[in-house]
């Protein structure tokens, strides 16, 4: 075995990509950017004027996210309660978003855009308006890989609800000397009070609605890593909620964990984040993350929980959707099937990063994964 790309466990700083002056953080609200910001303990002064603008995008934006939600409240009174959502799951870099960028293909399914993303309390109004302006602000591709990022673009929505509640795991990514509390509320709930906890359901239930009135007609398909812990809370707010869990060898899922942080950090982080050991929170992360995930998922019918593995998805991804839409009992599969094709098509020279391994990160990782590595029949890399 060679060496890993990052031979130890803490991440270097060179070759730091050029950071941009927009932030994620733009689409927040007042509220959350100033209760964030309090706790935070301050911003490194080369990101004070990205702060600055954040909370100055705020107060543009507030008449409009007031309209918004007058509007919104309005059509609860209009429309029934909206069809329990489909939730993919699944630990980051394990295929996950693969699966929703095909998935979304569906025209019965209705998926969280960019837009709405980017401007969470503003993408049914404010943002069709500036549609034109906000395309042109679209990345090319995700920081993480080279997945390219267009305007009907299906994306997660941590970073939504990171613009509309302080409990996001994105906030630990931001204000990374308080890595522990944000991350831990964020992706747990360690440390949370029931109102806390009832006032995030209230927002993702909110957030959710509205991504129907923008699709209506449409069965919502989320996709969200965080959610792979949250499978109780999930059915607490939507009881007939469907999972599809898709699972990849960790061996490699740790590797490009290390890509995931660094890039994150270094786009993101408005304060130094190179004191963190990012080997120790994939490890302890991953652990209590599939601990929780297995407690949860444990009995659930058949018609509301299924699981893939990558690596069979990736050799035969047509027979793997059939195999969803069959043990879920969703309609509309043959109607679907061109979509898909034509999506998986666009993907096929699609390069994946490649990374390298120590004999001692395999050993390692495999003391610490044991139980999920033998539940799912991994073997370490060759």
């Amino acid at each position: 075995m060679t060496d890993s790309v990052w031979g130890h466990s803490k991440v270097s700083s060179n070759n730091r990509q050029k950071q941009d002056h927009t932030h994620p953080l733009f689409g927040a609200d007042f509220r959350t950017l100033w209760h964030i910001w309090r706790q935070s303990g301050g911003v490194l002064p080369g990101k004070r004027k990205q702060l600055l603008s954040a909370f100055l995008a705020a107060g543009a934006r507030f008449p409009f996210s007031v309209a918004e939600s007058l509007y919104v409240a309005a059509s609860l009174t209009r429309y029934g309660p909206d069809a329990a959502p489909i939730f993919i799951i699944g630990h980051w870099r394990s295929g996950t978003t693969h699966l929703y960028n095909i998935l979304s293909k569906a025209p019965h399914f209705a998926y969280v855009s960019p837009f709405a993303t980017a401007l969470p309390w503003d993408f049914l109004l404010l943002a069709r308006a500036l549609a034109p302006l906000l395309k042109k602000q679209l990345p090319q591709h995700r920081y993480i890989d080279r997945i390219a990022v267009e305007p009907d673009s299906p994306q997660e929505d941590e970073i939504a609800l990171a613009n509309m509640t302080p409990l996001s795991f994105y906030h630990a990514l931001y204000f990374p000397e308080r890595f522990d509390r944000y991350f831990n509320a964020g992706v747990f709930f360690e440390g949370c009070s029931a109102t806390d906890i009832a006032h995030w359901k209230h927002t993702v239930s909110y957030l959710y609605h509205k991504l129907s009135l923008a699709q209506p007609g449409r069965r919502l398909l989320i996709k969200n890593p965080v959610y792979t812990s949250r499978v109780s809370i999930l059915r607490e707010i939507w009881p007939k909620a469907k999972f599809i869990h898709i699972h990849r060898n960790p061996y490699k899922v740790f590797i490009s964990m290390r890509n995931f942080y660094s890039r994150l950090f270094e786009q993101f982080a408005m304060q130094d984040w190179h004191g963190i050991d990012i080997d120790e929170v994939i490890y302890v992360t991953y652990a209590r993350m599939m601990q929780g995930f297995c407690a949860q998922t444990a009995g659930l019918q058949e018609d509301r929980f299924i699981e893939l593995q990558f690596s069979a998805f990736q050799r035969d991804p047509l027979a793997q959707i059939h195999r969803i839409y069959d043990q879920l009992g969703l309609e509309g599969f043959d109607t679907a099937q061109a979509g898909f094709r034509e999506y998986l098509a666009s993907v096929g020279d699609y390069r994946k990063n490649k990374y390298q391994y120590s004999d001692g990160l395999i050993e390692e990782i495999g003391q610490r994964w044991q139980p999920f590595i033998e539940q799912w029949n991994y073997s370490a890399p060759a």
